[in-house]
């Protein structure tokens, strides 16, 4: 979608109409992901794939259809057989699509959208794909605002919320609600598309404590990174794939990358002759969480040693050292879900409580 926004935003500038598909579910090997867009505007003209050349011919035709009836459509595309004529993937896949008419009538917000797209401003799209809701409505949800509706007050306010938490992640995913947002129910499916870079989690020191935090990292939307100094550790293969792996000093790695407010910087050296200098950088610079291994002893020492090298305890307030969550973890996977947890809590304001002794909303609003 990202890559043809440019083309449908001056088609919905000059108030011209065209049909969007939009992939909103995959299965096995589909040929392109969830947010892959075609559109056919203005003289039949195509931008756009939702499968490299399978069934565009399909969509071409189904998209007109839609334009000229106004009423979405939810179309599914599967394994063709040997016949050259039949319509369907031929890796064996599956796709299903939304296809509906855009313009400023039917979609008002897919100008800010775009806008906002071009700008480089995170937005995430929810668009009802099935159920008694309007099919082809949408929401647009920005961090601090929201345009547009699916057609309850209430169905609005839950995907308010879990829009904004998918947004956090650059995510993109298919939830279901009940018709007023009932969060145990699944009659209404709604396709959550977020335009934002995932944030970056850069985990330092490649232990086996690293490994499982890079996978539940990358679990959890990350753009992951490890880092360390020693080649005999810091190798693709004891990584999740997908993981970057770079072999570098941490503290001169870290000086030479970006970071920002959603940034993630887990500390799992506890080596003061990496520790330091890499925490006297990391607490610096913009991160959502910083947090670093060690005993309560080790800790101790650390904040002495960064005391010394300058740091104010404004910055030393921002480590969370001992990393994690009190959950009385042992294995590697067991602490990598402890350091979730905290990372999750704070994010989002949680007291890391059991919820059995909270009171008040699950998930408040923000």
């Amino acid at each position: 979608m990202r890559e043809v926004l440019p083309v449908l935003g001056g088609w919905y500038r000059a108030g011209v109409g065209f049909g969007l598909a939009t992939v909103v579910g995959t299965s096995r090997s589909a040929p392109r992901g969830a947010g892959a867009a075609m559109a056919v505007g203005p003289d039949g003209e195509v931008v756009g794939s939702v499968s490299g050349g399978c069934v565009e011919g399909a969509v071409y035709e189904l998209a007109r259809e839609v334009v000229a009836s106004g009423e979405a459509r939810l179309e599914t595309f599967g394994y063709s057989d040997e016949d050259a004529f039949a319509v369907g993937l031929t890796c064996g896949g599956e796709i299903t699509l939304l296809v509906r008419a855009v313009t400023p009538a039917t979609d008002p917000c897919f100008g800010a959208v775009a806008e906002s797209v071009a700008a480089r401003e995170p937005v995430t799209v929810a668009t009802v794909t099935d159920g008694p809701a309007p099919r082809g409505a949408a929401l647009a949800v920005w961090p601090d605002r929201v345009l547009g509706t699916l057609g309850s007050p209430g169905l609005d306010a839950a995907v308010t919320a879990d829009a904004r938490g998918e947004l956090a992640l650059g995510a993109t995913a298919l939830r279901h609600y009940g018709p007023h947002g009932e969060r145990r129910e699944d009659a209404v499916a709604v396709f959550l598309h977020s335009f934002a870079p995932p944030p970056r989690m850069l985990v330092f020191g490649a232990i086996d404590y690293a490994a499982a935090v890079a996978r539940i990292g990358d679990f959890l939307g990350y753009r992951v990174t490890v880092c360390d100094a020693r080649p005999v550790f810091a190798t693709p293969r004891r990584f999740p794939e997908g993981v970057e792996v770079v072999v570098d000093w941490p503290h001169r790695y870290l000086s030479g990358t970006g970071t920002d407010g959603s940034t993630v910087i887990c500390v799992l050296t506890h080596d003061p002759k990496f520790d330091v200098p890499l925490l006297t950088e990391a607490l610096r610079r913009p991160a959502a969480y910083i947090g670093a291994m060690g005993s309560r002893r080790t800790h101790e020492d650390r904040m002495r040693r960064l005391a010394a090298a300058g740091l104010t305890g404004a910055e030393l307030a921002r480590l969370r050292s001992p990393v994690g969550l009190d959950l009385g973890a042992r294995t590697p996977e067991e602490v990598a879900v402890s350091v979730a947890a905290e990372i999750v809590a704070l994010r989002w304001g949680g007291s890391g409580a059991p919820l059995t002794g909270t009171r008040g909303a699950i998930h408040p609003a923000h």
